[in-house]
């Protein structure tokens, strides 16, 4: 095994060479604490599907993979050191880190607080390089990471923070677009499917006050459904349930990552409603224009949130006593959660103890 060949601080993680390799230790150096940044020790780390579709390589258009791979964009972990001129943090604060660690910082996305649509690119935490396109980013897959203090979140959580992590991917993605439309009282909400990004859907569109209705294709998931909040479950295969709910939603949240059928749920949505994709299924998706002209409905997309929104997501989060359902592995056991997840046996996420 190679490890990476850089000075700086020694960093312990685990990697893959290859789509289809397992996760190995691996050592590499993060950069050392200049003036304006943090070290974080990790405590935590969520695996996220996309972590998968990468690792694999399931997505050479959209994300072709870089090897040797360290994943991992849900970090929380402790502040252990500051540079001098850090403002945001000080020595033993909690901090979190999401899916990009640095961006442009000049163009219009970037100084309107939407980094993630950085028109440069942002840096990802992972499976991408720094702005400089030439220094790969390793994830957090590991028990340090070294980042700017403007791209760092702070987590105002102490307890349970193996529940924090995942917020600050599948806890964003699902705020984002919840946010965007308005979702509130008054608001009849869908969410399609109830997996690691399902069910933070379902808690925060109902912790926002909106009539929330879970469609998933397994009917054994309905009791988890009304324990995380949700007011009706829908078995989305049978077409005598559906068809009642036509016309009605005002919005739906559409999760899933796998391959399928979208006009059922554009048919659910009331005049004027919008239906959001933030599941990425390997293959892409076909609709009817006209489901969405009959109906003067929207489809959208939405990807994650910049670092202000991510900031406020958290906070709401704590407010409202919200954190992912998680079960917390030891890192020997990646490919083990790699397998479950696929197979969608977790609830609902995977979060590795780095320490």
């Amino acid at each position: 095994m190679r490890a990476a060949e850089a000075k700086g601080i020694a960093t312990k993680g685990y990697a893959t060479h290859s789509a289809d390799a397992k996760f190995e230790p691996f050592n590499f150096a993060r950069r050392e604490v200049g003036p304006n940044d943090v070290l974080i020790d990790i405590q935590y780390c969520g695996i996220c599907h996309s972590d998968i579709h990468q690792a694999k390589n399931e997505w050479p258009d959209l994300m072709p993979a870089m090897y040797p791979m360290v994943p991992g964009h849900e970090i929380v972990g402790r502040v252990s050191q500051v540079g001098d001129k850090v403002t945001k943090f000080k020595v033993g604060d909690t901090a979190g880190i999401g899916c990009f660690v640095d961006s442009c910082r000049a163009c219009a996305p970037c100084t309107s607080g939407i980094e993630q649509y950085c028109l440069q690119l942002a840096a990802y935490t992972y499976n991408g390089t720094e702005m400089d396109r030439v220094t790969p980013t390793y994830g957090g897959y590991s028990d340090k990471h070294v980042i700017d203090e403007k791209y760092a979140l702070k987590v105002n959580a102490k307890d349970n923070l193996a529940g924090v992590a995942p917020l600050l991917c599948a806890g964003i993605t699902t705020y984002s677009p919840l946010k965007r439309f308005n979702v509130g009282p008054g608001t009849k909400a869908g969410v399609v499917g109830l997996g690691g990004l399902g069910h933070m859907g379902v808690k925060i569109a109902k912790a926002m006050g909106a009539d929330v209705t879970v469609f998933s294709t397994s009917p054994g998931k309905e009791e988890d459904a009304k324990k995380l909040g949700a007011d009706h479950f829908v078995v989305s295969k049978n077409a005598e349930a559906m068809e009642p709910l036509r016309n009605s939603f005002n919005f739906i949240l559409d999760t899933v990552s796998a391959a399928h059928d979208l006009m059922p749920y554009i048919g659910l949505l009331g005049y004027g409603g919008a239906m959001v994709v933030v599941g990425v299924p390997p293959e892409p998706a076909m609709f009817h224009q006209g489901s969405l002209i009959m109906g003067n409905r929207v489809l959208a997309g939405s990807l994650i949130g910049g670092i202000p929104e991510t900031q406020e997501m958290l906070d709401f989060c704590a407010e409202h006593d919200i954190t992912a359902d998680v079960e917390v592995i030891t890192p020997d056991r990646i490919e083990e959660a790699y397998d479950r997840t696929v197979k969608a046996d977790v609830r609902y996420r995977f979060v590795i103890d780095m320490q």
